[in-house]
């Protein structure tokens, strides 16, 4: 699919006027760069268990449910056969891309049990935009009607094209998409949750915000004075129902800014974070410094400015709920200023549209620090430059014990054995131990940093 093919489409949400069904929409998974065409992935969407994977046949990607209908193995364990279906790791039933069932392996050779409609995976549509893949949980035939959720940055085969950057990162985060979006859409918090990271408390002014137009497809907002004290000029926000969201401004000092956050519900309490930071610098400079800078190192970054707030959102939620919930909202937080009326706006509309994907469930209990902080399961080995920045530090401070060693035993032999001063020898020995030891500890730290991020978040130690 196409924007261009999409353009004409009706909004998210179903066909009833006054509601949002947030199962007719699309929602971004993953990054197209971070999926392994050889490797199924699973993914849960809704609290719906899928396998994602590239068919080579149509030379497109897939979702199906992740259940054999013959006795309910995990697709996502199997494996792409060497013709090109998804394989059953269970007994090797095999399905091709629309999710019919081509073979039953145990079957006699005259048998057709696999045309039977009990043999087929339901399938679900995907799309590719803009570098992400799309799927759409809801009614397959309502897809081809409901435009798919994109920001307005000129791409080609998902790259930024006139000028533009995009930074990307993605993240698992323990909050419910709701929480996550009346977080991003509340520019207030910046300068507080964030000092020491990308704010500073005393860029801190009043905020006055104004919603200038809300309907069932989402809302739009100003911030007249905008960011750090209004130096910055006027910026504008975009909430697309229901998963995305953007700010935007132009400056003389930084040109044409974004920050766009897709919200993807994974289950109660937990959803997919897809933030995106395009950017058409007035100055060539800051694009060289970015496009130097290896991903998997801005990943650490991204990931710690998540973390400022990522702890304490995760009890927000459930203090809410005893509160009585996002319908209760109004009541349960105390909002006298213009600072949090997108937060409001977003709130009213998740109550008066009936979006709460996941009805009547509640959370389950809150976890330990520790689990809100993890890193490499909730980003680093799905991430195709984390994994692969991972792995390769892990092999250099092997590389680097064994060389460090090898070279610190060959200098003290040939000292033995020459019968020179050892003096020599033994302060080169020293600093190959040191400099060995320095690099060791480099690698250590940056393995670190892509498994658990910091207890303290940067505001509290500045």
């Amino acid at each position: 699919m196409t924007t261009a093919v999409l353009a004409d489409r009706q909004t998210a949400g179903g066909d009833d006027p006054s509601r949002f069904d947030p199962i007719e929409s699309w929602y971004p998974v993953a990054y197209i760069e971070d999926l392994d065409k050889l490797t199924p992935t699973p993914f849960t969407l809704l609290d719906r268990d899928l396998v994602i994977w590239w068919d080579a046949q149509t030379q497109s990607w897939k979702a199906f449910d992740d259940r054999c209908p013959h006795r309910m193995a995990r697709l996502s364990e199997g494996r792409i056969a060497e013709d090109g279906l998804l394989e059953c790791p269970y007994h090797g039933w095999a399905f091709t891309g629309d999710g019919t069932c081509d073979r039953i392996p145990q079957q006699l050779p005259d048998a057709q049990a696999e045309t039977s409609r009990r043999a087929c995976v339901k399938s679900l549509p995907t799309a590719v935009e803009q570098g992400l893949l799309f799927i759409y949980p809801g009614t397959p035939a309502s897809a081809l009607q409901t435009p798919i959720p994109v920001i307005p940055v000129p791409m080609v085969d998902g790259k930024p094209t006139e000028g533009w950057i995009v930074l990307n990162t993605f993240r698992d985060l323990p909050y419910d998409a709701a929480t996550l979006l009346e977080n991003v859409l509340d520019p207030s918090h910046l300068p507080y949750t964030h000092h020491g990271s990308v704010g500073k408390r005393s860029n801190a002014s009043p905020v006055e915000l104004e919603v200038t137009s809300s309907d069932k497809s989402g809302f739009t907002g100003t911030w007249a004075d905008g960011p750090r004290k209004g130096t910055l000029g006027r910026q504008n926000t975009t909430f697309i129902a229901p998963c995305l969201m953007w700010h935007e401004l132009t400056s003389k000092q930084l040109g044409e800014t974004m920050t766009v956050v897709y919200a993807t519900p994974i289950r109660k309490g937990e959803c997919r974070v897809f933030a995106r930071f395009p950017f058409k610098f007035a100055s060539k400079l800051p694009a060289l410094f970015i496009s130097a800078t290896p991903q998997w190192y801005s990943h650490i970054n991204n990931n710690a400015i998540l973390e400022d707030d990522q702890i304490f959102l995760h009890h927000q939620e459930r203090y809410l709920e005893q509160s009585g919930g996002s319908a209760n909202f109004s009541q349960a937080f105390y909002l006298p200023t213009k600072a949090d009326r997108f937060v409001f706006e977003y709130r009213q509309w998740l109550n008066d549209r009936h979006a709460d994907p996941f009805p009547g469930q509640t959370f389950k209990p809150a976890l330990a620090t520790d689990k809100l902080l993890d890193r490499y399961h909730s980003h680093t080995e799905h991430c195709h430059s984390c994994s692969n920045a991972y792995k390769n530090l892990k092999t250099a401070k092997q590389a680097i014990l064994i060389i460090t060693l090898l070279a610190w035993v060959s200098t003290t032999v040939f000292a033995l054995i020459s019968g020179e001063n050892a003096l020599p020898s033994g302060l080169i020995s020293i600093k190959l131990v040191v400099g060995g030891a320095i690099g060791w500890w480099g690698c250590d730290r940056l393995l670190g940093k892509l498994e658990r991020g910091d207890r303290i978040p940067a505001r509290n130690r500045k």
